[in-house]
């Protein structure tokens, strides 16, 4: 989630810089704008380096390793109950 809110935060940088015009007012918007886009492309950068799973968990080295006790037991669905097919032969009888 990181990576994509680090590009939420660039894109909305960027569209401050470039796409609005505004002038007067107390707050420079290109200003904050291209602090957005600073602040987005850190949390960008510190997102790939604190990513550990590129291919699998543990692919570089550190971390836990992957099956260390044995193999890992993932949950199935199992039905509690198998499908039972009722068949009537006889009518039901007639209300009193």
């Amino acid at each position: 989630m990181g990576i994509i809110l680090s590009l939420i935060v660039m894109a909305v940088g960027a569209i401050l810089t470039w796409g609005v015009n505004s002038s007067g007012g107390s707050v420079d918007v290109d200003v904050v704008g291209i602090v957005l886009m600073v602040v987005g492309f850190v949390l960008f950068v510190i997102s790939l380096l604190l990513w550990n799973t590129w291919w699998g968990a543990g692919f570089w080295g550190w971390g836990p390793e992957p099956y260390a006790d044995g193999p890992v037991r993932r949950r199935t669905y199992w039905p509690t109950r198998l499908r039972t097919t009722y068949v009537e032969e006889e009518p039901p009888p007639p209300p009193p």
